[in-house]
């Protein structure tokens, strides 16, 4: 996942560029989480809000229509902090942890999946068993999600929009 440290520095715009210097860590797992995803064939949104309360990280629609969601845990403390990762389940057939390689994994929950994540990428090291999902939550959070990435593009393409609708 890591690139080689006796290349030059990449331009800041080049997918090999390091994430820029202060990024916070969950910032940066959730790159490379996006990333790994996205060679899945995945379609990952992060800081989606699933239902009234929850934010997750990183929700990703895939190929097929299933929906995931992932939590990054910067750390012990971050994990044992969160008290909401429970509530995702509701909303997702698979849920994921994605830590980085410090992370002691032996913590987290053996029936959710676990992904090893860094700022270039991310591997599945235990994937969950899907959960089934209702037809019409599953329409609900795939028409959400297209609307909040149609927004989202949006108002990357005119900054000015955001204000406007609280994009």
């Amino acid at each position: 996942m890591q690139t080689d440290p006796t290349r030059p520095p990449a331009p800041p715009d080049a997918p090999d560029a390091p994430p820029p210097e202060g990024t916070a860590p969950g910032f940066v797992l959730a790159r490379g989480v996006c990333r790994g995803l996205i060679d899945l064939g995945f379609a990952p949104i992060c800081e989606f809000v699933p239902a009234r309360g929850l934010r997750a990280d990183v929700f990703a629609l895939g190929p097929k229509g299933e929906i995931w969601i992932v939590e990054c845990k910067s750390g012990l403390p971050d994990f044992r902090s969160d008290r909401k990762w429970p509530g995702y389940l509701d909303w997702c057939e698979r849920f994921f942890f994605a830590v980085d390689g410090a992370f002691p994994a032996e913590v987290l929950p053996e029936d959710q999946g676990l992904m090893r994540a860094d700022g270039f990428g991310a591997e599945i090291l235990r994937s969950p068993a899907p959960r089934p999902m209702a037809a019409a939550r599953r329409k609900a959070m795939t028409l959400k999600a297209a609307r909040v990435g149609a927004m989202r593009l949006r108002a990357a393409l005119d900054p000015g929009l955001s204000a406007l609708s609280g994009v």
